[in-house]
């Protein structure tokens, strides 16, 4: 009897995930879920663990909401806590798994795992391994993962050149049984991680972020139909304050929970209803820059977290982390980050330019807090960006923010700084001089 073990990583959905379309069909389905122990410790040098509670919670969520709908079409969901090889190569040869299947993920850990799972399973298990999520795979690049341009714009005109996006595929009806012995379920959060149990959102946030594939589909649904926000993404998305001015779509996607497909055949779809043109066309254009990190990400491997490890954090590196550098516009940057899992991509651009240029900040240590914080965490994408504001990414370009005239541009009646710090909001703006500021121009990244 042939049985098929999917471990899932970052492809929590049903809907266009190649994962669960088979041919021919197994006899039994075991779906696997592993998270890494290693992400409830801190990175070198720093306190925090690598997932923080807004990201376990909504990934909990996420889980919950997946074992939902497999549970419909006949299947489960198996979660446990532990080193992924380990627990997936236990499972496959206590089971007699005869295929395994998953997504190849960007990050250098997970390739790293994948490959030591591979030779520990040897030959008697046929793994295949797919390109999920994106709006390419591999196969379908329009040059091949080696000849990888190192600009976004010689990504983009490549790919513009010859867009051919497949369509979503639609989830699966039914699925094949779970193997009798097996185990199956997740453990309540609460034993994983009081804090994240226990964690919610700022309310000033004005935005609940609820994991899970129907979720983001709700989302998605919401800002191209019920708000028709996505007709003026192009004006909106440098906004700071309110529900919609972004699409918000990001930690489904980064957790799986929508494809990049699916986000642009939706607004394809929205698009044939009314008038198109570059307004919403630059939602398209986002997906198509993280799909450019995340190849980015897979051609450098190891080399995309630096070639050093994380030096010591500063005391300047706490103040930033905390929100007291004393410039009233950063500071409630970082309060809404650490309070609500989120940030406009106008603030982190902000954020990450203020640490990086007037603090000498390290950008690793930038991208090991975003890491640690973000509900939407990918790390093709978070540690790309970092690397291209840093110049030392695949463009050295230097993009240096003037943050007290960024603050005038985006924040000129000091909204967005009453909402998140209301004692600074009549403090000096500090005491940044002689900056340089980059404004926004098509083929420079506008989208974290």
């Amino acid at each position: 009897m042939s049985l098929t073990l999917v471990w899932l990583r970052h492809d929590l959905r049903l809907a266009d995930n190649p994962l669960f379309h088979f041919d021919p069909s197994p006899d039994q389905l075991m779906c696997v879920y592993v998270l890494d122990r290693a992400w409830l410790s801190p990175l070198p040098g720093l306190s925090e663990p690598r997932i923080g509670p807004a990201r376990l919670r909504f990934l909990w969520e996420s889980l919950i909401a997946l074992r939902g709908e497999l549970l419909k079409r006949g299947s489960d969901l198996l979660v446990r806590v532990g080193d992924p090889v380990k627990v997936v190569a236990e499972l496959a040869a206590g089971h007699d798994v005869t295929q395994l299947r998953l997504r190849r993920d960007a990050g250098s850990d997970e390739t790293r795992d994948v490959q030591t799972l591979v030779d520990r399973l040897g030959a008697r298990v046929d793994v295949w391994q797919t390109d999920g999520g994106l709006l390419f795979g591999e196969a379908s690049l329009p040059m091949p993962l080696s000849a990888l341009p190192a600009s976004f714009s010689a990504f983009r005109r490549k790919a513009e050149r010859g867009w051919v996006v497949p369509t979503a595929c639609q989830a699966p009806v039914t699925l094949p049984p779970w193997p009798r012995a097996a185990p199956r379920g997740l453990p309540p959060l609460s034993k994983i991680c009081t804090g994240a149990a226990r964690w919610v959102p700022d309310p000033r946030g004005g935005f609940h972020f609820a994991g899970g594939e129907a979720s983001g589909l709700s989302r998605l649904d919401h800002y191209l139909w019920e708000s028709g926000a996505v007709a003026g993404y192009k004006q909106s998305r440098n906004g700071l304050l309110g529900p919609d001015f972004s699409t918000r779509l990001s930690p489904w996607l980064a957790h799986g929970c929508l494809s990049a497909r699916q986000v642009r055949d939706a607004v394809r779809a929205w698009e044939a209803q009314h008038v198109t043109g570059e307004l919403s066309d630059w939602v398209i254009f986002e997906l198509l820059w993280r799909d450019y990190f995340h190849w980015a990400a897979r051609q450098e491997g190891r080399a995309l977290f630096g070639r050093r490890e994380l030096p010591t954090p500063s005391e300047s590196f706490s103040a930033w982390c905390e929100g007291r550098t004393g410039v009233p516009f950063i500071d409630a940057a970082m309060c809404e980050l650490k309070t609500t899992g989120w940030l406009s991509n106008r603030a982190r651009q902000n954020v990450a330019s203020f640490l990086l240029h007037e603090l000498d900040g390290d950008w690793r240590l930038g991208a090991a807090w975003f890491e640690h914080c973000l509900i939407d965490y990918d790390v093709a994408s978070n540690w790309g960006n970092w690397r291209h504001v840093a110049g030392v990414g695949r463009d050295t370009r230097i993009r240096r923010f003037n943050v007290l005239k960024q603050a005038e541009l985006y924040d000129p009646l000091g909204a967005y700084v009453a909402h998140w710090r209301p004692e600074l909001a009549e403090s000096p703006p500090g005491r940044l001089q002689h900056q340089t500021d980059v404004g926004p121009r098509r083929g420079v990244k506008e989208d974290w």
